[in-house]
């Protein structure tokens, strides 16, 4: 159904980026944060024994609290009245905070401290985050959400491969000294870029005056409600989520731990140059495919894109396990990135068919669940990581591939549930025989 609250006047190529620009923040942010500052970062409070534990562990609780607060914030702006429209004075306030944050992961002295700066922050990212993600529902007609999906999907992953390449080139040379030039220097630009694309976005995005939902509309009323999903109405959401809920479980254990992979298996001396490498390979193929899967995506559906992703990232997953050597580790990773740049556009694509666009704002927010559910459940391997390094060297890092690659051929297996209607590029969200 189309989202009565959209604007009638026509949206044009500079409206995708205008809706999107914060994405290029963010998911720098994420993948800076996740793959290169906090791994070395947690190196200067705990021995090296127990690094992949405490990695799980405060990457695990930030996104337990990014699982709580994106629906929450979400379902707040759906119900919100605000003059300035229902999602930005979330945007305004949470990268803000965000913003002023990020000093307190360079200044802390300790791994408790750490934990507590990174909670606060991830708390702050999500309440933009949860109504940032409804500008698509809220603003896009319906046979143009595939691209805007791309679009937001490119800047996502394009701030993933610039941010990090700068944060790597900075954290070189990163001795553990936390009044370092190279860690300031990196969350200054992190910082940086949150605020130039919060301005963007607060001054170039046009919404309505916010009108509120009431609760016989269906927008929630109470903390449980906000996290119900109406199975009868939408019977392949849930199934949607689960599949990618090890999508993101599979990327985001490559992610977390490839440093600790580079280090401890391949022998590497500068584990994060080649991380920031890999990711860079990774990223590059996702800018290829993300807009042309995208645009396909609308003509033809997604079913079949989707499950053709899980599939070719598992391949990507075979060639890291058998042949760890540097140039064959980034064509892995290429593979991987083409996989996950047509899964992540196509598959936001998905969710935007089979909400109901009045609630649009908390239905994003559930389904980052998923995103940040998978997340969450990949750092828990880390612990398993240690255990079975114990038991050989090399061992659990053995375990977290094949545990990669079964989390990408569940994911498109689940897909094959979901059955799927042409109608100019939709979903219709029922679940086969």
């Amino acid at each position: 159904m189309e989202n009565q609250s959209a604007p009638k006047s026509p949206f044009r190529g500079l409206d995708y980026l205008k809706i999107t620009i914060l994405g290029f923040a963010l998911g720098g942010l994420a993948n800076a944060m996740h793959s290169i500052i906090l791994p070395l970062r947690i190196q200067d409070f705990v021995e090296d024994s127990r690094k992949s534990t405490f990695l799980g562990l405060i990457t695990f609780a930030g996104l337990l609290i990014a699982m709580l607060v994106q629906p929450i914030a979400g379902s707040v702006s759906d119900r919100s009245t605000s003059r300035w429209g229902r999602r930005r004075p979330f945007i305004f306030i949470g990268i803000t905070a965000a913003i002023i944050l990020l000093a307190g992961i360079g200044s802390v002295g300790s791994f408790a401290a750490l934990f507590i700066i990174w909670g606060f922050t991830q708390t702050s990212l999500n309440i933009a985050q949860g109504p940032f993600q409804a500008f698509i529902p809220d603003l896009v007609p319906s046979k143009k959400r595939g691209l805007a999906s791309g679009v937001k999907n490119l800047l996502e992953i394009a701030g993933g491969v610039v941010l990090i390449r700068v944060v790597s080139i900075f954290m070189s040379n990163y001795s553990g000294n936390s009044s370092g030039i190279g860690l300031w220097s990196s969350l200054g630009v992190l910082g940086l870029v949150l605020l130039v694309t919060l301005v963007i976005t607060l001054v170039t995005v046009r919404e309505k005056p916010g009108n509120g939902l009431t609760a016989a509309s269906g927008a929630a009323a109470s903390f449980p409600d906000i996290f119900h999903i109406n199975i009868k109405a939408h019977p392949g959401f849930l199934l949607f989520l689960v599949s990618r809920l090890l999508f993101i479980m599979a990327l985001t254990t490559l992610q977390t731990f490839a440093l600790y992979y580079f280090q401890d298996v391949v022998g590497i001396a500068d584990p994060a140059k080649i991380t920031a490498d890999l990711i860079t390979a990774v990223g590059i193929a996702m800018l290829i495919i993300v807009i042309p899967a995208g645009r396909i995506s609308d003509k033809i559906g997604r079913k079949s894109i989707l499950i053709a992703c899980g599939f070719l990232a598992a391949a990507g997953i075979a060639v890291i396990f058998y042949f760890p050597v540097y140039h064959l580790i980034l064509f892995a990773g290429s593979l991987i990135g083409l996989a996950a740049g047509a899964f992540l556009s196509t598959n936001w694509a998905l969710a935007t068919d089979l909400i109901p666009q009045e609630e649009a704002g908390r239905y994003m927010g559930i389904t980052n669940l998923a995103s940040a559910g998978g997340g969450a459940l990949a750092r828990l391997i880390g612990p398993v990581i240690d255990f079975f390094n114990g038991l050989g060297t090399g061992t659990g890092y053995s375990v977290m591939l094949g545990s990669c690659f079964a989390y990408f051929i569940i994911g498109s297996i689940l897909i094959w549930r979901i059955q799927t209607t042409r109608h100019s590029g939709t979903t219709a969200g029922l679940i086969t025989d």
